[in-house]
C-alpha cells in the first residue's frame, strides 16, 4: 500500500493504554501520526507500576511531545478505565479538544497471570472492568458522537484481542475469558453499526516484544517462530493503520491474526 503522508490528515484517533514508549499503543500512535492523524491517548500509571516491566513516570508525556514533533496535534490524559464513568468522561474531553473522533483503538488491557487455583472474584472483576465493560462503554461513547447521522465517513473501531481462541493459555484464565468476550462483541457490534458506515474489527498481534519477555523465553519463542522472529509493536501498528484507513472501508466484523505464522 502506498501510504500518503496526509492520508488521515485532520482525523482524530483515540488510543487507550499508551503509557510505555516501547508498547503497542505507542507504536499505533506513531503509525497514525505518520499519516496525519491527530492523537488522543489514555494511560494509567498505577497499573503499570504493578507490572514487572514498570514504566517511567514521564514516558506518556515524552510520547506526546514526540508525536507533536511529527506535525500533528497530540494530547494524553491519565484515566482509570475500570471506572464506569471513565469512557463518557474521556469522550467529553476529546470533544472539547478536537471535536469528534474518527477512530477508536481499544488497546488498554488488564492482564494478571492466574490459573484455576489462583482465580478469585476480585481478579475476575478487575479484568472484566477494563477489558469488557470499559471497552464496550468506550465503543458506546464513540458511537454516540454520531447520533442522528445516517452515514459516518471513516468511522473505525479497532479492538486488540489475544490468542486465546487460537491456542490454550491455562495460566491466564481471567485475561483470556475477557478477551474472548472482546471477540464476541466485535462480531455482533460490527453488524449493529454496519448500516451507519462504522467498521468494527479486532486484531490478534500474537507474541509481541514490548520488553516483557525474559531472555530464555524470548529464545524459545524465536526458535518456534516460522519467520525466525517474534512480533514487534510496529507489526501490530501497521495493521491498525490499514484498518483505520479509507482502504479498509469494506472490512468489518473480522478478527485478523497477525502472528507471523505462529
Amino acid at each position: 500500500m502506498n501510504w500518503q503522508p496526509d492520508m488521515l490528515k485532520g482525523q482524530t484517533a483515540v488510543i487507550t493504554g499508551v503509557s510505555r514508549k516501547i508498547g503497542i499503543g505507542a507504536a499505533i500512535a506513531r503509525a497514525l501520526a505518520e499519516v496525519g492523524c491527530n492523537i488522543f491517548t489514555t494511560y494509567f500509571r498505577p497499573y503499570d507500576a504493578t507490572m514487572p516491566w514498570g514504566s517511567q513516570a514521564d514516558e506518556a508525556s515524552q510520547l506526546i511531545a514526540e508525536l507533536r514533533q511529527m506535525g500533528v496535534e497530540a494530547v494524553g490524559i491519565e484515566l482509570d478505565l475500570s471506572q464506569p464513568t471513565a469512557p463518557a468522561e474521556l469522550f467529553a474531553v476529546v470533544q472539547e479538544r478536537f471535536g469528534r473522533a474518527n477512530i477508536l483503538v481499544n488497546n488498554a488491557t488488564h492482564s494478571v497471570n492466574g490459573g484455576i487455583a489462583e482465580l478469585t472474584p476480585v481478579d475476575l472483576d478487575n479484568h472484566y472492568a477494563v477489558n469488557v465493560r470499559g471497552m464496550a462503554l468506550l465503543c458506546q461513547a464513540f458511537v454516540r458522537q454520531f447520533a442522528g447521522e445516517k452515514w459516518v465517513e471513516n468511522g473505525r473501531i479497532i479492538n486488540l484481542s489475544s490468542g486465546q481462541s487460537f491456542s490454550p493459555m491455562p495460566d491466564e484464565l481471567a485475561y483470556i475469558a475477557t478477551k474472548g468476550a472482546v471477540e464476541a462483541l466485535n462480531l455482533s457490534l460490527s453488524a449493529a453499526l454496519a448500516r451507519q458506515g462504522i467498521t468494527v474489527n479486532a486484531i490478534d498481534p500474537g507474541i509481541t516484544d514490548t520488553g516483557w519477555i525474559p531472555n530464555e523465553l524470548h529464545e524459545q519463542f524465536v526458535a518456534q517462530a516460522p519467520m525466525g522472529r517474534i512480533g514487534t509493536p510496529e507489526d501490530a501498528a501497521r495493521l491498525v493503520r490499514f484498518l483505520a484507513s479509507p482502504e479498509a472501508g469494506w472490512i468489518t466484523g473480522q478478527l485478523i491474526r497477525s502472528r507471523g505464522g505462529l
